[in-house]
């Protein structure tokens, strides 16, 4: 039988609410993209998927902690069908949403270095893009059902990569948070470079006008990355401690509490960030914006 402590049912309800508020803001910026035809372009594409990825993984995690919810005040003590199921999709669906942010900075480090290349700034070559981050962020932990490595931790009561020194979490984490941060990382150093460059030669003021704006714009898609990392910190700090140790027994559900509460944050951001979202919304609620610069 479960070990059970009052705290699990605080801060189970506090994950459901917070997810519960990001199901919601993403669904209305989904709704706002679509319906607003100022929206429809290349940017805003790209944030669309950014939130449907959001809503999609949020809703995966909200099933998860509803399922633990009831487990907690029931003390069951084993795993329901779908609770592998569960936790493949967290994995999957994190790479996705991570690699949305990756297609943004992409798009604008494209835009800048590449100007005259058309072809790579079509809707179809990046509707391509979305398609292949889908099927690698699916693809890539489906071998993790088969070799058994989600597997039920009783006392979290969650489906999740144990916490050890083992290949299939440092390969879930480089897929999931690594690989997709440091390409963007790598890419914001690209652009800064690129700024420098193009000060000391003789250019039009337009062209260095886009490109520190692009810049301006990937910054910021580096700034929602560094909101999910500082919230991301209690359980990297669990991973580090799981190499040499056994980590805390309740650690996936301390971790879940700050990583879960980002998703409000990262929504929030999005939309102070995104001004034609903004712009859009703020004319639905009759307000009248002050628009300090067009990001698109």
């Amino acid at each position: 039988m479960v070990t059970f402590e009052t705290w699990f049912i605080c801060f189970d309800i506090f994950m459901i609410i917070g997810l519960i508020l990001t199901i919601i803001l993403s669904s209305i910026f989904l709704l706002v993209i679509i319906s607003d035809k100022t929206c429809h372009t290349l940017p805003m594409m790209l944030i669309a998927n950014t939130c449907f990825s959001q809503f999609i993984f949020t809703s995966d995690i909200l099933f998860m902690i509803i399922v633990t919810l009831k487990n907690d005040l029931k003390q069951i003590d084993y795993q329901d069908s779908l609770c592998i199921v569960r936790g493949y999709l967290s994995y999957a669906l994190c790479i996705i949403m991570n690699c949305s942010f990756l297609l943004q900075a992409l798009h604008r480090y494209i835009l800048v270095v590449y100007p005259t290349r058309l072809f790579w700034q079509t809707k179809k070559i990046y509707i391509l893009f979305i398609c292949i981050t889908w099927i690698y962020g699916f693809l890539s932990p489906l071998a993790f059902i088969f070799t058994g490595d989600i597997t039920y931790d009783v006392d979290n009561q969650i489906c999740q990569i144990p916490l050890k020194l083992s290949f299939s979490l440092i390969f879930a984490i480089s897929n999931v948070y690594i690989i997709p941060t440091f390409l963007i990382q790598l890419i914001y150093m690209k652009l800064v470079r690129y700024v420098k460059e193009i000060r000391k030669r003789v250019t039009t003021g337009n062209s260095l006008f886009r490109a520190q704006r692009e810049l301006r714009m990937v910054r910021r898609i580096l700034i929602v990355l560094t909101i999910l990392i500082i919230f991301g910190l209690p359980y990297t700090i669990f991973i580090l401690i799981s190499f040499f140790t056994e980590p805390p027994k309740y650690h996936f559900r301390i971790a879940g509490i700050f990583i879960n509460s980002s998703s409000v944050f990262v929504m929030i951001a999005l939309f102070q960030f995104t001004e034609p979202l903004k712009v859009s919304m703020l004319k639905r609620i009759n307000l009248r914006p002050t628009v300090i610069r067009t990001i698109t």
